[in-house]
């Protein structure tokens, strides 16, 4: 799976996400909550969302460790499209 497949799969889900319309730009550079207006309990909701999506469990608690470890708490959304594409194509290949 490619990382643009990836981002357009997470850029779908965005748009409608837990009720809220995002008609705006969604590419690499967009932040998950300075941009999208999404608060960290979207983060949880969304990492099931992607795990429901690819019917596979995905490390997202890894990934959201290392946010509370930054000075600056936004996701970049390239952030999460190469985090996913790295455990995606990982499983795909051992599994």
């Amino acid at each position: 799976m490619t990382q643009e497949q990836i981002l357009n799969d997470v850029a779908s889900i965005l748009r409608n996400f837990n009720g809220r319309e995002y008609s705006g730009d969604i590419g690499l550079d967009t932040r998950f909550f300075g941009d999208l207006g999404l608060a960290s309990i979207d983060a949880v909701v969304l990492g099931e969302t992607l795990e429901a999506h690819y019917g596979r469990k995905l490390p997202f608690h890894l990934f959201m460790a290392d946010l509370g470890r930054r000075a600056v708490r936004d996701i970049p959304l390239g952030e999460l499209v190469a985090f996913l594409h790295n455990h995606l194509n990982i499983s795909t290949t051992i599994g």
